[in-house]
């Protein structure tokens, strides 16, 4: 009975410890995924939930309804000692502990990268994850229920301004669904004009969507400005305090929603505390066989993949490239690891991994999109179907592949869902406030008069006899 760990539930792990119940019989391995969230999260949704198009737990594939014969440990792993096959967890609660393992496999995924950039860690909210897209979205309606109460001036266009920084693809598929809802928006709010709305999308290179071409990723720029967009290129962020930003450029404006899609960064657990070697940029240093180590030197019993992973790109005419962390991949990566740690297992030959892109897709809003494959471009409707079609069959599981186009039929037929649940983010706040609106009321009533003494009021009966 091998003792497996996978050190993260994401795409990589999610996938690897799905593939191994596959293949593994009960007695050949125990798999234990160790993860802080208990579900795996469909990140190319994460801009139709910002939207609305998409329901928030249908982004989301819960590690426990599917991961049968796996054992569920929640919690972070904060260091792998592999020397000792050991492995630290801190639970939400009680004090840290350590799984022994025989296999490691790291698929910890990256964090969000952020810059000592003041106002940024108070005022801006990330998109990496399903309760933040929730959160911009909610954000974006409460916005405009107070915007509409309030007259033209600089509180309302505050309110309406909305500010990404990054113009990669999760940025700029998160800018421009969350445009098209506000666009939408606007049928809702007579009292609200589109030129009361303000969205920037801030990138420090020249350009947005660095895996596509450059004419293609031209016309995503021109497409979203004729949408009503400020397409801020070559500009770095140097202030968010108080929601007020400030641009490298001189420019200057205040923005009541700020969202930080600027790159993702190494895990700091792989990066820092394992003894694992790691690239100087904190990944896992792999062989084209997902198993840890170089060409000349492996490390026994360790493996890893997807975006904490240093993975060889064969499929590259660069030589040595490595694979884009991206969803792709690190599926593709995750179903090879268990094909892998499975033959190794039982002594059989480990296969390297080659993939060629599948080619880029990207939503652009409601019925817009872009799709570049090997120099083929297709702009507007067609490419949006294809990013609804070809994530449909992508997301695992047919539950939620049904779960996922009921409600893109529903929004059809219906439109999109406008409710605010921004409440929900402090379930405490009816509570109290009944609470208080109690006492309230019980130390402003007035007070009873007292009754009539008992003798004056026989008095008073006998005399109306």
């Amino acid at each position: 009975m091998r003792r497996i760990l996978v050190v993260g539930g994401g795409y990589a792990g999610f996938y690897t410890a799905w593939g191994l119940e596959k293949r593994l019989k009960p007695g050949e391995a125990e798999i234990t995924v160790v993860d802080p969230r208990p579900y795996m999260t469909y990140q190319p949704f994460l801009p139709e939930v910002a939207a609305g198009s998409i329901e928030a737990r249908h982004a989301a594939v819960s590690l426990r309804s599917h991961l049968r014969r796996t054992r569920l440990v929640h919690g972070t792993v904060t260091r792998i000692e592999h020397a000792r096959h050991a492995a630290t967890v801190q639970p939400p609660d009680g004090e840290p502990f350590e799984l022994g393992y025989d296999i490691v496999v790291v698929t910890a995924g990256a964090v969000t990268r952020t810059f000592p950039i003041p106002g940024v860690t108070e005022q801006a909210i990330g998109m990496k994850h399903v309760e933040e897209a929730i959160a911009i979205r909610d954000r974006l309606l409460d916005a405009f229920d107070r915007a509409s109460l309030l007259p033209a001036g600089p509180e309302r266009s505050r309110l309406l301004t909305v500010a990404f920084v990054g113009g990669g693809f999760s940025g700029v598929e998160g800018f421009a669904e969350l445009l098209s809802l506000a666009t939408a928006l606007l049928r809702s709010y007579p009292e609200l004009r589109f030129d009361d709305l303000s969205f920037h999308l801030v990138e420090a290179r020249d350009r947005i969507l660095p895996e596509v071409t450059d004419k293609p990723g031209e016309w995503v720029v021109r497409h979203l400005v004729e949408r009503g967009a400020r397409i801020h290129l070559g500009a770095q962020l140097l202030s968010a305090e108080d929601g007020h930003i400030v641009l490298s450029t001189g420019e200057e404006f205040d923005a009541h929603t700020i969202v930080w899609t600027a790159g993702n960064g190494a895990n700091p657990v792989v990066a820092n505390n394992t003894d694992l070697p790691v690239t100087a940029r904190g990944s896992v240093i792999v062989r084209a066989d997902l198993r840890v180590g170089t060409a000349d030197a492996i490390v026994p019993d360790a493996w890893a993949a997807g975006d904490d992973a240093a993975v060889p790109d064969l499929a590259s005419a660069v030589e040595g490239a490595i694979t884009v962390p991206n969803a792709q991949h690190a599926v593709r990566q995750g179903r090879l690891l268990a094909k892998n740690i499975a033959a190794s297992i039982r002594g059989g030959r480990v296969r390297d991994y080659v993939h060629h892109s599948l080619g880029v897709v990207a939503t652009l809003g409601l019925g817009k999109g872009i799709f570049e494959w090997r120099g083929i471009v297709i702009k507007g409707f067609p490419a949006w179907v294809m990013h609804r079609g070809y994530h449909v069959l992508a997301i695992p599981t047919w539950e939620r592949k049904v779960r996922v186009a009921l409600v893109w039929a529903t929004a059809l037929l219906f439109g999109r869902d406008i409710v605010s649940l921004l409440s929900v983010q402090h379930p405490r706040q009816a509570f109290l406030r009944g609470g208080r609106v109690e006492a309230e009321a019980a130390t402003t009533v007035p007070p009873r008069p007292a009754p009539e003494p008992a003798a004056a009021t026989a008095a008073a009966g006998a005399g109306s006899l």
